[in-house]
């Protein structure tokens, strides 16, 4: 009989299970609280906020929020003082990465016309909506994390706001879709494809674990655990992109599948093949949950989430 207090030992049925159970409620939770915040705007520019809600609120896995709530679930059990409203910490990061997901769908990005198999905001209203559509996203997460109710304390706040503004500025998501741009053109080394890729999908992720932590009441040293867990397992979260962007149909993907092969752009899948790239992400997502293990059954949910962004078939 398999110890359940050993998720590691759980056969890869059970995890995937488990994994999307948890996925389906936090996102449902998250999708709630997107809806209300949006219910409570004034309506000022309609046809932009209703470009907003289309973006954020157009499915999607939530992963990002999930590693929020479960972060914030395993901090709260070590430590039982008060802690902020996770929930907003997850919508948060869901508008930032909304906005980044609208920007990274224009003509002069990748030029994506269908997310999430639904038409990308540019082609769903005009490319100049779509444009302020992700910039109020952007914004509305760190008018979010600054207001009084996301967290008691003013100085978690703040570490909250700094977090996601690196994750997503310089050095984090548009320095990485910068780079991502050049490697259309440019040959990357695997050393330039890794920092491309830490920065463009795994610098929000990292910063969603760590986030979730503080909102919880993480210590430093669950800081820093959740930082190399959620490290490793935003490069494994981007070379099963890469994978499926090679094997998977764009009906299964919701997006345009096949394109890093078109561009000859820079992927682990380039650089190991397909089966090398799979075993470097399985690696991974070993090396994320042993930073976990002081946790025990606690980690759970953050271990069958880290199986499951590789075992995913979108």
């Amino acid at each position: 009989m398999v110890n359940s207090a050993n998720p590691m030992q759980r056969n890869l049925s059970d995890v995937q299970d488990t994994a999307i159970s948890q996925l389906q409620s936090d996102a449902e939770s998250v999708s709630q609280w997107l809806a209300s915040w949006f219910d409570a705007q004034p309506e000022i520019a309609p046809k932009l906020a209703k470009a907003m809600s289309y973006s954020a609120l157009n499915g999607g896995k939530r992963m990002r929020a999930s590693l929020v709530l479960s972060s914030a679930r395993l901090a709260s059990e070590q430590n039982m003082q008060a802690c902020g409203d996770a929930l907003a910490v997850a919508g948060a990061v869901e508008m930032l990465h909304a906005y980044s997901l609208v920007h990274d769908d224009l003509p002069a990005m990748d030029d994506a016309e269908t997310r999430r198999g639904k038409p990308a905001a540019h082609i769903a209203f005009d490319e100049a909506t779509a444009i302020l559509a992700g910039d109020a996203l952007q914004t509305a997460a760190f008018e979010i994390l600054s207001d009084l109710s996301c967290h008691h304390n003013a100085e978690t706040r703040c570490q909250l706001v700094t977090h996601l503004a690196k994750a997503s500025g310089l050095s984090g998501m548009a320095g990485g879709q910068m780079l991502d741009l050049q490697a259309e053109t440019d040959v990357f080394s695997l050393d330039a494809t890794s920092k491309m890729q830490a920065l463009k999908t795994g610098a929000l992720i990292r910063a969603s674990a760590i986030m979730g932590g503080l909102c919880g009441g993480a210590d430093q040293d669950m800081q820093d655990r959740l930082a190399r867990y959620a490290t490793d397992l935003g490069l494994a979260f981007q070379i099963a992109d890469d994978l499926l962007d090679y094997q998977a149909s764009a009906e299964t993907l919701g997006k345009p599948a096949g394109r890093d092969a078109e561009t000859g752009k820079a992927s682990y899948v380039g650089f190991y093949g397909l089966d090398g790239a799979r075993l470097k992400a399985e690696a991974l997502v070993s090396n994320a949950c042993a930073e976990l293990e002081p946790y025990g059954a606690a980690a759970s949910p953050l271990i069958v989430l880290a199986q499951f962004s590789i075992d995913r078939t979108h």
